[in-house]
């Protein structure tokens, strides 16, 4: 009889810490969420790496990104990309060729800078994970567990600077083994930007290819 009152103490208290983490890891990425809502603007350099050992898979690129609300400039891989809440326009230099499509939240469900702060507010399951110091920057990782089973994300490892409540990097691991990584090597705010900053501008690329997809 003692045995059992044991088992069923434990589990008790085993599922109340499981709840307080998971509470205090909410806490802590709404914190993330409030603190980049509260910049009229945010300019990021990052580093992005993936691979797969299985599949002979390792890339490494660095990119920037300038972001005000859901509107983005995204320069990375030799591609600059430009969404001003509407249309998205890919820009490819080296083709000399520019796509433009309606972007529709619905079907998009690639990571983007527009989602990156966001994305983890819904879908999964959270939990407080290792404490790591970073050259002198404390680092809360904070583990999340998509709640659909028919995801390919396996997990989602979200590194924290407890200072300034800042992504320090994102570590996405997908169940074929695949991993992405991506860094943040430097994180401004409030820039000073032109009012056309996410306006594409046609006449700028006289000889690009225009492929209109919608």
């Amino acid at each position: 009889m003692y045995k059992i009152y044991g088992i069923i103490l434990t589990l008790f208290f085993t599922i109340t810490l499981e709840a307080q983490n998971s509470e205090k890891a909410k806490a802590l990425l709404d914190q993330v969420s409030s603190r980049v809502k509260s910049y009229e603007n945010i300019a990021v350099d990052f580093r992005y790496s993936l691979s797969n050992p299985k599949q002979n898979l390792n890339q490494e690129s660095k990119g920037t990104v300038v972001q005000k609300g859901n509107m983005y400039v995204l320069d990375f891989m030799g591609i600059t990309r430009i969404f001003d809440g509407k249309r998205v326009y890919n820009i490819v230099p080296e083709d000399e060729e520019i796509s433009i499509s309606k972007y529709n939240d619905q079907k998009d469900d690639n990571l983007t800078p527009s989602k990156i702060f966001t994305f983890f507010n819904s879908g999964y399951k959270y939990s407080w994970d290792i404490l790591q110091n970073v050259k002198g920057r404390k680092i809360q990782y904070i583990k999340l567990t998509p709640t659909n089973a028919k995801d390919n994300t396996k997990e989602v490892l979200m590194g924290v600077d407890v200072q300034t409540k800042h992504i320090y990097n994102l570590i996405q691991t997908e169940k074929d083994g695949t991993k992405m990584t991506i860094t943040i090597n430097s994180f401004k705010t409030n820039q000073p930007l032109s009012k056309n900053h996410f306006t594409f501008t046609e006449s700028k690329y006289p000889n690009y290819y225009i492929n209109r997809l919608d």
